[in-house]
């Protein structure tokens, strides 16, 4: 396998697979990670947007991440979704990620509150001060409410070297554009990647370091075609892996919220995964589900 630095290439933001009953399901959760690691991803993200952090409690994360990071044993680099509304709770999440092997943690800005530049500076310097693995910010501002900005992260980035990059989950490619230029000018070092499917192409020709965006969670093919024709300078497989990865982000607008269309969309591809959802338990109806079909025709993704 191609070795990639930790933080650039394509990396999935894994579902929590849960069962029935919505208990975390430590097999099927198994099975989705062997499936990546075989598919040569660059690395796993767990307890993100996709893995429903934010309805679990500590305990529970804490439960999802140990099952992950020992399973998944050093074949990939294995990021850790630590961020809460508190500095607490962030700390503690974080420092046990960190003692269970994580590669590093990923630590979305508070979301309900806003706070100000300083508070929220503050927040983030208190988790790098007392946490010794490298952070990667998680910009999700349709979500959080607040921005992180390219001035705001360059300003983190100067100050803590453990400051190792940025998923931007957001839907403006000048903001991408101006994070690279702006980051990268004082801390060469600091990856971008970007968090919607369709924005990797631009986001490497800017001068970015991959994604981390969903589809590569059942078609992670297209996602490296493009990484990987791009690093070759392959102009003809670039653009036929971005045509059919252009088809993908209606696949979010079946249901709201997204997550079981991701879950379904694993499924469909052939990793055969219980698809209960926290965030939408509704029953997945046909018409989702011929939907769903149709966008994986259109995107000439397989289906097991």
């Amino acid at each position: 396998m191609k070795i990639v630095h930790p933080t650039a290439g394509v990396i999935p933001p894994v579902p929590t697979i849960l069962d029935q009953s919505g208990k975390f399901d430590r097999a099927g959760m198994k099975l989705l990670i062997d499936s990546l690691v075989s598919k040569g991803v660059h690395g796993l993200f767990f307890l993100g947007t996709a893995g429903e952090f934010s309805l679990f409690t500590a305990e529970q994360r804490e439960e999802i991440a140990e099952l992950c990071l020992e399973y998944t044993a050093g074949r990939l680099p294995a990021w850790i979704g630590t961020g809460s509304n508190t500095v607490s709770e962030t700390l503690r999440l974080s420092r046990h990620a960190a003692e269970h092997g994580a590669t590093g943690i990923v630590v979305i800005n508070p979301y309900y509150y806003k706070l100000s530049g300083d508070a929220l500076f503050a927040h983030y310097a208190a988790i790098l001060e007392a946490v010794d693995v490298p952070l990667m910010l998680y910009n999700f501002p349709a979500l959080t409410g607040q921005d992180l900005s390219p001035a705001f992260v360059s300003r983190l980035a100067a100050k803590y070297p453990n400051v190792a990059g940025i998923k931007e989950t957001v839907d403006q490619l000048s903001h991408i554009r101006q994070m690279i230029m702006q980051v990268k000018a004082v801390s060469p070092d600091f990856s971008v990647l970007c968090g919607f499917d369709e924005y990797l192409l631009p986001t490497l020709a800017a001068g970015g370091d991959g994604a981390i965006a969903a589809s590569a969670n059942f078609a992670p093919q297209l996602m490296l075609g493009v990484y990987d024709s791009f690093k070759k300078g392959d102009l003809a497989g670039v653009l036929q892996f971005n045509k059919q990865i252009v088809e993908i982000p209606a696949l979010y607008g079946i249901d709201d919220p997204f997550i079981a269309s991701i879950k379904e969309a694993v499924r469909l591809s052939g990793v055969q995964v219980s698809t209960y959802s926290l965030a939408s338990p509704g029953a997945w109806s046909a018409e989702h589900e011929q939907s769903l079909k149709e966008i994986f025709s259109r995107a000439g993704i397989a289906q097991g």
